[in-house]
């Protein structure tokens, strides 16, 4: 495997790409500035979630904590792209839909949440009106990972940043991981610092709020990632942690916080990675299988993430009681916030005209 410092001197050799990177995204932003490119506007709350960077910064946990909160207040649908999906083009997700047609993340939102409605779409321009048209009583639409989608203009903005990665110290692709110009943080209205350690000091919170320099509007909050009690995939039976051998098997897009999760609860872990979106196959399904008959252990499972599942399940028939459970997680605020920023979102809904 190769060292975090080989693959960081690497990227460094990546710098003047990365400077012909900028340059496409500063003249692609300044174009929709100067209103050259036109961004579309609709007369009903829409709320982006999004980050500058590649990489996992909890967009699907945050879309999940907004359901959750605003489900029982309004009608409230979501929209992605549908990232690595097997189809093209608008689809709303039924009771015949597979992580394959809609894209993993949209369907864990189906799954998690049937009934509220759960929409894909490359052109999120064409989605919306479409998804309006299938749902005419929408209130309100959540747009995943669209903060650099700037075709639209969503009224309220959540741009997410990682604690271990703030966009302030980042560098653009390919020698970093921004995909979109640090200054777009401007065009937030809340920013969310994810995966705190959960007794971040209020030395280190003001230190990162002055870093990142808001505007007057805007506000910061700090999240950690709160982990739920590990249910089987199948029997959704549950199980602890602590003292089991764990298998860990994902493809997700930063699994750093998972580790040391599983580093504090299990004491000995492995891990089988994927790469981000990964379609599982029979040959990964046998290859997990084999890797877990190696663990010399008698208190064993396999663990995977809620993500991870919609793609694992389709081997339903092959795991059968084989002890795949899935662990859930949840975005925690810190510094008893919570309620602070659940208002800034409802009241954006509550007031728009």
């Amino acid at each position: 495997m190769l060292s975090d410092s080989f693959l960081k001197s690497f990227r460094v050799l990546l710098l003047p790409f990365s400077f012909i990177y900028w340059a496409v995204i500063f003249i692609r932003n300044w174009m929709y500035d100067k209103k050259i490119l036109s961004s579309a506007s609709f007369g009903l709350p829409v709320i982006c979630i999004g980050n500058l960077s590649v990489g996992g910064t909890g967009k699907s946990p945050m879309v999940e904590y907004l359901l959750k909160h605003l489900k029982s207040q309004f009608q409230v649908a979501t929209l992605s792209r549908g990232y690595m999906r097997k189809t093209t083009g608008y689809a709303l997700a039924d009771e015949q839909s597979t992580a394959l047609e809609i894209g993993d993340e949209p369907m864990q939102f189906h799954l998690k949440f049937p009934e509220i409605p759960v929409a894909v779409g490359e052109e999120r321009v064409a989605a919306i009106p479409q998804l309006l048209h299938d749902k005419p009583g929408i209130q309100v639409i959540i747009l995943d990972d669209a903060f650099q989608h700037r075709a639209i203009k969503a009224g309220f903005n959540i741009l997410l940043t990682d604690y271990n990665n703030v966009f302030t110290r980042d560098f653009y692709l390919p020698a970093g991981d921004l995909r979109d110009l640090k200054s777009g943080y401007k065009r937030a209205d809340v920013i969310v610092v994810t995966k705190c350690p959960a007794g971040l000091s209020i030395n280190e919170k003001n230190k990162i709020i002055n870093e990142i320099k808001p505007l007057s509007h805007q506000q910061v909050f700090f999240t950690a990632l709160e982990y739920g009690i590990p249910y089987h995939i199948i029997s959704k039976k549950q199980t602890e942690l602590s003292g089991k051998q764990v298998l860990l098997v994902s493809g997700i897009a930063n699994p750093g916080a998972l580790k040391k999760y599983l580093e504090a609860k299990t004491g000995y872990y492995e891990a089988l990675m994927f790469p981000d979106h990964h379609i599982f196959s029979i040959d990964d399904w046998n290859e997990i299988c084999k890797r877990y008959e190696k663990m010399n252990a008698g208190n064993k499972i396999i663990l995977s993430t809620e993500k991870d599942a919609v793609r694992l399940s389709k081997f339903n028939y092959e795991i059968g009681d084989t002890p795949v459970y899935i662990i859930p997680v949840q975005h925690r605020f810190l510094f008893e916030e919570g309620g602070q920023f659940n208002n800034r979102i409802t009241d954006f809904i509550r007031e728009f005209k």
